[in-house]
């Protein structure tokens, strides 16, 4: 499974990909006006640090497809090759998501929250679907099991559609994904940060530093233990 950071704060963005092994930044228009800086110049500026190998998710505004499709254009041509067009998954949005298909265009469908919306998505060509797992379940359904519904039907009808979850509000919800083994996975820095969050591993780590230091003394490690 794929692991993105769901940001546009290219802080928290460094810090994530000082420390672990992730794939690329997804971005929305709510993240990125949280940032109060011109779209572009925030994208431009992620594109930079994450170079061209790593992913960037970023989504178009307008609401018939040929617009769509002309922002898209004009995304590739500014965020450059490996940028993922995030496309709301309506009767305008999967028009253009078959029009970019057929340009090799890479898209994610994303505002979704029902199987069938992933299913035509998948049919439109989409290389990616993006469930919002945490919104699912705050409407009364469940989300995880919504998208292991999507897992399912993207193997039983040979789609190439990835499954890239979204929207979670915990670590355990990435894990049964992961388990699952959908395609990928975006989450804000401070989920990223509780995955690897556990008492019993800090007690661990400090325990064995206290038995070394009574051995070699305060400080000690092993370039200094002699």
């Amino acid at each position: 499974m794929k692991l993105l950071i769901d940001d546009a704060d290219i802080q928290k963005i460094r810090a994530i990909y000082d420390k672990y092994a992730v794939d690329g930044v997804t971005t929305n228009p709510s993240i990125l006006a949280k940032c109060g800086r011109p779209p572009y110049e925030v994208l431009k500026e992620i594109r930079s640090f994450i170079g061209y190998n790593h992913e960037l998710h970023a989504q178009v505004l307008s609401l018939n497809a040929d617009d769509m499709v002309k922002e898209a254009h004009q995304m590739i041509d500014v965020l450059g090759k490996n940028t993922y067009i995030k496309i709301p998954t309506i009767p305008e949005g999967l028009k253009a998501m078959k029009l970019l298909a057929a340009e090799e265009i890479k898209t994610t469908a994303t505002v979704i929250y029902t199987p069938m919306q992933a299913y035509l998505a998948a049919k439109a060509g989409a290389n990616y679907a993006a469930p919002y797992v945490n919104r699912i379940d705050n409407l009364g359904a469940d989300g995880i099991d919504f998208t292991k519904t999507f897992q399912n039907i993207i193997k039983t009808n040979n789609f190439k559609t990835q499954i890239l979850a979204a929207s979670f509000k915990n670590s355990k919800q990435m894990q049964e994904l992961c388990e699952y083994g959908v395609g990928a996975a975006t989450a804000a820095p401070e989920v990223i940060e509780g995955l690897m969050k556990n008492a019993s591993v800090t007690a661990a780590v400090e325990e064995f530093v206290r038995d070394f230091e009574a051995l070699c003394g305060k400080g000690k490690t092993m370039l200094n233990c002699n």
